[in-house]
């Protein structure tokens, strides 16, 4: 049986071991390049056992600054039990843009923390995106263990730390290991120095990360990302994002309103009578006039939110503030239109969690923003925690991304509820 990819996001205070942890995961796992894997061993005997990890993280910091080789989609390794493909975050900028990117989303995140310095102000800001996103799955690993001679109480004081910043967000590891990249220690193997540690070797604790489960039994959602013509027919390409879809199902087009019917399903040139959530199929519609990139095929009898005003929860990442009125362009899923802050409800400080201030005039660089925007025409949207596709966008301005964010629940969920 094939095995899933999990995606992973490494994230952490500045030199708190991002890169030196992912180098030596490569290496334990034999997942690099052969020409590196000889090139390592090569400068190791040269230089001594020590020097082995040193160069191999240099290297691979060479090639990021010069761009070759390593990019945010192109890092792969794999355990015994589990493909992974790491999704490199290098500060919170990039991590921001990183886990809403559609075709590299997160499914967990490896937050590491210096074993000498413990909480800092990125971490915490790491932390508060991790909630933000609404990624459950999460692993703590205190680095730099061997800088302490692994002593236990000073893992168990920054332990306690994390939990209880986990605790506030509403955020549970699913563990928190103390280990030391530099030195191999409870990356790949068991540490004979932290014997008081009973839990996983980093490696064993990631395969511990479960797919995430289909929302097949929510409505059927299907944004549109392009169409294209073969022998005359349109065929309507994207992926199922939530519920299921079958052959002569009646569905709505939105925004425009209208119904049609699936006349055809098409997966890698085989035809379907389904799909299910998270399927990248094609579907030929009985009636199709319209229907182009941007637009969304529902279901017909539980239909989303539709409408030119949006509540988010947004992360602001531009130089100036973000004030009331401001322009900027939002694209949520496939679906892009142009936008005008119409009030902020909230400022929050995204390091210490603090609410900095109620019905502001502006989000200032750094802060999470409870806002609401006005769109230049309707669009369709969800909560995140729904259909997370649906719930998810990004604010640009001059194809430059300044923000981004994600929808809570909506009146018309809430409503549901009751």
């Amino acid at each position: 049986m094939k095995k899933h990819v999990t995606k992973l996001v490494f994230v952490g205070h500045v030199d708190h071991g991002k890169s030196t942890l992912i180098g030596r995961t490569l290496f334990e796992t034999g997942s690099l390049p052969k020409e590196t894997y000889e090139e390592v061993k090569r400068v190791s005997r040269e230089l001594g056992k020590d020097a082995e990890l040193a160069y191999l993280t240099d290297y691979l910091q060479e090639e990021r600054e010069r761009n070759i080789t390593i990019d945010t989609t192109q890092i792969f390794f794999k355990t015994r039990k589990n493909n992974y493909v790491i999704i490199d975050a290098p500060g919170h900028v990039q991590f921001i843009k990183n886990m809403l990117s559609g075709a590299s989303q997160a499914e967990a995140v490896v937050l590491l923390v210096d074993a000498l310095e413990g909480i800092m102000e990125q971490t915490r800001r790491h932390a508060y995106l991790i909630h933000l996103l609404g990624i459950e799955k999460l692993i703590v690993v205190v680095n730099k263990m061997d800088l302490l001679d692994y002593n236990h109480d000073r893992f168990h004081e920054i332990e306690t730390d994390i939990l209880d910043l986990m605790h506030q967000l509403g955020l549970k590891p699913i563990h928190v290991i103390p280990a030391s990249a530099r030195a191999g220690e409870n990356i790949s193997q068991a540490s004979l120095k932290m014997g008081w540690y009973r839990g996983p070797v980093f490696t064993d604790s990631l395969d511990h990360v479960r797919p995430q489960d289909r929302n097949t039994d929510a409505p059927f959602r299907f944004p549109v990302q392009d169409v294209l013509f073969r022998d005359g027919i349109k065929i309507i390409l994207g992926r199922v994002e939530a519920g299921s879809v079958e052959k002569g199902q009646e569905i709505l087009v939105l925004p425009g309103g209208y119904r049609s019917r699936v006349l055809e399903i098409v997966r890698y040139g085989e035809k379907r009578i389904n799909a299910l959530t998270g399927e990248s199929i094609g579907m030929v519609l009985e009636n199709h006039e319209g229907v182009e990139r941007g637009v969304v095929l529902v279901q017909h009898d539980q239909v989303p939110v539709v409408s030119d005003e949006i509540n988010v929860t947004m992360f602001w990442m531009g130089d100036v503030p973000l004030s009331i009125g401001d322009a900027m362009t939002l694209q949520c899923s496939t679906q892009v239109c142009s936008c005008r802050l119409k009030t902020v409800e909230q400022r929050i400080d995204s390091s210490s969690l603090h609410l900095l201030e109620e019905n502001g005039e502006s989000v200032g660089t750094n802060e999470v923003g409870r806002v609401v925007f006005n769109l230049d025409r309707p669009i369709v949207f969800e909560s995140f925690a729904r259909v997370p596709e649906l719930g998810r966008l990004v604010l640009r301005k001059d194809d430059a991304v300044y923000a981004a964010g994600i929808v809570g629940s909506t009146q018309q969920e809430a409503s549901e509820q009751r």
